[in-house]
């Protein structure tokens, strides 16, 4: 639903609506933005409702979003008093600028609705997890269904490109949202919480709650104590909430950048158009698959010669993070081939998914279960934060260093830029790493009680 939007803007949306790299980085500064704020709410919005129904309602949301900006076009037609696509192709002057101004504020609005909605699927993504598998399988599990995106990102760039060639951008973003719907609806038939599942056996739900009785044995909460929930206020008083934070803050925006930003990079740099970019961003996202899966059941090698399930999962993460300095050298080895910077992106890119999986699992790891969505939601917010930043900041970066012809590192305009951007891409888990440790440097769980 994301990536729709990045695969058509340059081709297809912008000279239509006469749009700069800055507007497209107003637009998608403003969806991190939202997605950010709503992030908060919907963690709240999810333990409220229960993950079956706030999911639910979130799928709905962001489906409908989805097929909203299918409706911009028309509404800027209406609003200008336009009357086709031509008509606004050959505008130029203040016509043309008009037209961006009034577009973009229609992409905004349908990208605000497509990001209240997108902000249930973590806090509940999460929450499911940590209903169904003791904390040491969560961040396999988590890997698992997160490499669900990474297939969505392999299926885009192969069909969304096509369907805007043969019946115009509009189709893409139906298209895509109308399969939201389906998994609605697969997700109303099909879903069930371990205590309601008939289907499941006693040894099966006692290897799901081994982690309640070890943690009721340790003292840290009462065997048949209901769940506690917590305020935001207090959720904000533990230094665990600020490193979980901090990190999504640090890197979401990163993965964002490589979502967003590739399909443009590509042109900019090697001046490749339409279907040409959809075998290389479906390379990339195929091998992020991988780094998704495994870097999930990374952890799981630590963790079973003793360590406690933090440890474990903050000694992987070091090592996930040294992996995206590849990054440094996409533009530098760039002049050999457009696959050299692909293959490292998709080496950084797959080290964030390995990333991802082990730090949403950090939250079931020190937090009780009543609140977990809660705190992916904050952390949810800081990402989005982080990302706003990095999509405007880009936008901006890129729009004048081709403009200014701006040099540096050998490179000069857009290029330059990129590479500015990818020396970020590529230090931003280290330091994410360091600033979580120094907040919490060793196992300490918040007790339920």
């Amino acid at each position: 639903d994301r990536q729709v939007l990045s695969l058509t803007w340059k081709d297809f949306i912008a000279p239509e609506f006469h749009w700069t790299d800055s507007n497209y980085g107003d637009i998608t500064a403003i969806f991190s933005i939202v997605y950010a704020i709503a992030n908060l709410f919907a963690g709240r919005f999810i333990d409220w409702m229960g993950t079956k129904k706030g999911y639910l309602w979130a799928i709905f949301v962001w489906s409908l979003g989805a097929c909203l900006h299918a409706l911009c076009g028309w509404a800027t037609e209406e609003t200008l008093g336009i009357h086709n696509a031509e008509e606004m192709l050959s505008a130029t002057g203040a016509v043309a600028s008009t037209i961006a101004i009034t577009s973009v504020y229609y992409f905004i609005a349908a990208r605000i609705v497509l990001g209240v909605g997108e902000a249930g699927n973590f806090p509940a993504a999460i929450k499911v997890t940590a209903e169904y598998f003791p904390k040491k399988d969560r961040a396999f599990a988590t890997g698992i269904f997160n490499s669900g995106a990474n297939v969505g990102a392999i299926v885009a760039p192969l069909t969304v490109p096509v369907m805007a060639e043969l019946w115009g951008w509009e189709t893409a973003f139906i298209v895509v949202g109308l399969v939201g719907f389906v998994w609605l609806g697969i997700w109303q038939f099909v879903y069930k919480r371990p205590e309601e599942n008939t289907k499941m056996n006693a040894a099966e739900r006692a290897y799901i709650n081994q982690d309640i009785e070890a943690d009721a044995a340790a003292g840290l909460v009462a065997a048949e104590a209901p769940a506690r929930k917590m305020s935001f206020v207090e959720c904000m008083k533990y230094r665990q909430t600020w490193a979980f934070a901090f990190g999504k803050f640090m890197t979401d925006g990163v993965w964002w950048f490589f979502l967003f930003w590739t399909p443009a990079y590509l042109k900019a740099q090697y001046g490749m158009v339409g279907t040409q970019i959809a075998w290389p961003i479906a390379v990339l996202y195929t091998i992020t698959v991988f780094g998704s899966v495994f870097g999930g059941k990374f952890p799981t090698y630590f963790i079973n010669r003793g360590m406690n399930p933090y440890a474990g999962r903050m000694r992987a993460m070091l090592i996930i993070a040294f992996f995206p300095l590849v990054v440094l050298l996409a533009q530098p080895l760039g002049y050999l081939s457009y696959w050299v910077p692909i293959l490292l992106i998709s080496v950084g890119a797959s080290a964030h998914q390995a990333w991802s999986a082990n730090i949403f699992s950090t939250v079931g790891d020190m937090f009780p279960r009543s609140a977990i969505a809660t705190i992916t939601g904050i952390g949810g917010m800081a990402g989005g934060l982080g990302s706003v930043f990095i999509q405007k900041g880009a936008g901006m970066l890129f729009t004048y260093s081709g403009d200014a012809n701006l040099a540096f590192m050998g490179f000069e305009g857009k290029p330059a830029g990129y590479a500015i951007a990818f020396i970020f891409c590529a230090v931003a888990y280290v330091v994410a790493w360091c600033v979580m440790k120094a907040l919490v440097p060793k196992y300490k769980p918040i007790a339920d009680r």
